[in-house]
């Protein structure tokens, strides 16, 4: 930073005694080039005799620092640096210029000892009427880079905040502010004013004494028209966390949630006058417990696919209603049951729908069709002739037209005229069997 030291007393002095050098008279130019040296003559330099610098006529080896003439025991012993200037090693022309002694480019740098030791109000300028009251040093909130950048650390303050922070010495509170006698710290910190953190523990008064769009935030706009008070709802840490209590409510659920004080019933909402709470719980309104045991129209009056969920892309194709195979407990899996006496029972396997219903509709189309209802009807490729002989001498075999019942009786005669029974069979297939 550029500074002009201004509380330097022996400054008049220096400039007398250069004025007395300058009436005394110089030497005649002898036309030397002094810029052929290692030090170019510059400014009150260019007046200065020679014998002033070169002792006894001795011209080579002149020392080029300040110090060697403007030091003590220098032949310019009178500019030497008097008592009052700041302490520091640096050398003279790395503030002064020879162009005028009083043209400082102070360095902060090679300055040791207090600010306070110059910046006093007297050799260098101090705290302004305004400062705040402190006995600290300057560099704890100054740089000297430029004064007017501020470090404040309020680590080392003891007193209450308000008093700096009375809108006089220091920011107080702005217009708008709550309205209150606590000290600043209580809700703010020092290392950002805009971040709060207000503690409503200490608070005895109903929010609404605050909280009522004056002194502080009130109900917005669209708000849930209540008289009760604001922490029945929310809470203090955050004031977007709301945990509405709905035990305390006696009126029905659509007297709020009619979507105008509160959330209605969505687009695509199934069309009910009933209360919300006849499914819908207060905790989470996305959990649902329909109860269907009150329903006494057909399912499909509301599983349309528009009302509540209907049957789904690949469906089996059935005029049915949904709880003929599904239970309203869960959905799936089925729990059709065949009732026609063309159907021998479950499988073992389970079978889709369309494994015999091969046309997606409750029409079967049989295989063979020849054959049906019977087992054959579906299974006649399964048969194979070598494990069924009819009878032996000579040997004859049964066709899947004759077995067609597959869990029927099987018996090998020991001739062709199926007289007397060599092997008898009965059941060697069920429909519970793993394998055919």
């Amino acid at each position: 930073m550029r500074r002009r030291h201004a509380g330097w007393a022996w400054v008049p002095a220096l400039l007398a005694v250069l004025a007395v050098a300058a009436g005394a008279g110089l030497a005649e130019d002898s036309g030397f080039d002094h810029t052929s040296t290692r030090f170019v003559l510059t400014g009150a330099h260019e007046n200065t005799r020679c014998e002033d610098c070169h002792q006894q006529g001795v011209f080579r080896g002149t020392p080029s620092e300040c110090s060697f003439c403007h030091g003590a025991s220098g032949t310019l012993a009178q500019s030497v640096k008097p008592l009052d200037h700041p302490r520091t090693p640096d050398r003279c022309q790395d503030c002064h210029v020879t162009t005028t002694w009083l043209n400082v480019r102070f360095d902060h740098a090679v300055v040791s000892g207090r600010c306070s030791s110059c910046h006093n109000g007297v050799e260098a300028a101090g705290k302004s009427p305004r400062h705040i009251n402190t006995s600290a040093e300057c560099d704890f909130c100054h740089i000297d880079v430029d004064w007017r950048v501020i470090r404040f650390d309020h680590s080392g303050v003891t007193e209450p905040c308000s008093s700096c922070h009375n809108g006089m010495q220091a920011t107080g509170k702005p217009n708008g502010h709550v309205q209150t006698s606590a000290e600043c710290d209580l809700c703010h910190t020092t290392s950002n004013w805009r971040a709060v953190l207000f503690d409503h523990s200490g608070i005895t008064e109903p929010c609404s004494s605050c909280h009522n769009g004056m002194k502080a935030s009130g109900q917005s706009d669209g708000h849930i028209m209540t008289n009760a008070e604001c922490d029945l709802c929310h809470i203090t840490s955050d004031w977007r966390v709301i945990n509405f209590d709905h035990s305390g409510v006696t009126e029905p659920c659509s007297s709020c949630h009619n979507g105008i004080k509160a959330t209605g019933q969505p687009d695509g909402h199934i069309m009910t006058t009933a209360e919300c709470d006849l499914c819908h719980i207060t905790s989470d309104w996305r959990v649902i417990n329909f109860d269907h045991s009150g329903v006494t129209g057909s399912c499909s009056s509301c599983h349309d696919g528009m009302k509540a969920t209907g049957t789904p892309n690949g469906h089996f194709v059935s005029m049915r209603e949904c709880d003929e195979c599904h239970t309203t407990n869960a959905w799936l899996p089925s729990t059709f049951r065949h009732t026609s006496p063309n159907y021998p029972g479950d499988h073992r396997r389970n079978l889709a729908c369309t494994e015999c219903h091969r046309a997606n509709t409750e029409t079967v189309q049989w295989p063979s069709p020849s054959l049906q209802p019977d087992c054959a009807g579906c299974h006649e490729s399964n048969f194979r002739q070598g494990p069924h002989k009819k009878y032996e001498n000579p040997d004859a075999f049964y066709t899947a037209s004759d077995l067609r019942d597959c869990t029927g009786a099987c018996h090998v005669y020991t001739d062709s005229n199926m007289n007397v029974i060599k092997d008898a069979r009965s059941g060697e297939h069920r429909v519970s069997d793993g394998q055919f």
